[in-house]
């Protein structure tokens, strides 16, 4: 068994939050018992996975999207009371990881969808590879942007929505970046890539991608961020013996 600050002292070695200027509060956001043994991780410390936590007795929640955002109201009340008053009671843990998550170049967001995709990496649309957060590499082979979608589609267990290029031929460059990049499209584009890969889509995605004369496909935010925190969890459980378990809680968008 470990302490909780010592995985929090790894994670921040890990991951250097300092590098980030983010929207949340990166690293431990809520305290809980000191000696660890489970740790649990998903993608979103919702009510759902706070359940999943207390049924399975984990001593931390490692996840991606925490709480302490940018901008929301800061009052204890409804929602997010029941949320801290779950963790409370039961002394779980809660440690956050959001941009740093997705840029690490091993244990990242970015990092294990492009595994996952089979995609073959070699740098960033702004800069060396894992300091950026826009991913550069090449598909297993070269297909179209049909193709494309359906072998992102099995990968991930979720079809994409696909926005082609009018123009658009075969795809020998892509790019991608998990949840919510779509306005990196412009990046991608100026990169060289024929395809960008993200998690959501807006309206002005479309008009976007058909004016830049690159395909786009709007993966699923959920589902393109469920790989980082599993290998976060995974080195955690290899290096210091706990016990690691992911719960994937359904999620559409």
């Amino acid at each position: 068994m470990t302490t909780s600050a010592e995985l929090v002292a790894a994670c921040d070695r890990l991951l250097s939050p300092e590098r980030f200027k983010d929207y949340t509060l990166n690293g431990l956001q809520v305290e809980g018992r000191e000696r660890v043994a489970r740790v649990m991780s998903g993608v979103t410390a919702c009510q759902a996975l706070l359940d999943e936590a207390v049924a399975w007795e984990a001593d931390l929640l490692l996840v991606h999207h925490g709480y302490f955002w940018k901008n929301e109201p800061v009052a204890i009340t409804g929602m997010k009371r029941r949320r801290l008053a779950t963790l409370l009671r039961h002394e779980i843990g809660l440690l956050a990881y959001h941009l740093p998550l997705d840029a690490h170049a091993a244990l990242g967001n970015n990092a294990t969808l492009g595994e996952r995709l089979g995609f073959t990496a070699d740098g960033c649309a702004d800069g060396e590879l894992g300091e950026g957060l826009v991913w550069l590499g090449a598909p297993p082979a070269p297909m179209g942007a049909v193709a494309l979608a359906e072998h992102v589609g099995q990968r991930l267990d979720r079809a994409p929505l696909l926005v082609e290029a009018p123009e658009g031929g075969e795809i020998r460059r892509v790019a991608w970046c998990t949840g919510g990049a779509q306005d990196m499209i412009a990046q991608a584009a100026a990169a060289g890539a024929d395809a960008f890969i993200s998690g959501e889509i807006s309206e002005r995605t479309t008009h976007l991608a058909r004016e830049l004369g690159i395909h786009y496909l709007a993966a699923g935010h959920h589902a393109t961020e469920r790989y980082g925190v599993q290998a976060l969890g995974a080195r955690l459980a290899e290096e210091f013996g706990v016990e690691h378990r992911f719960v994937d809680i359904d999620n559409p968008a």
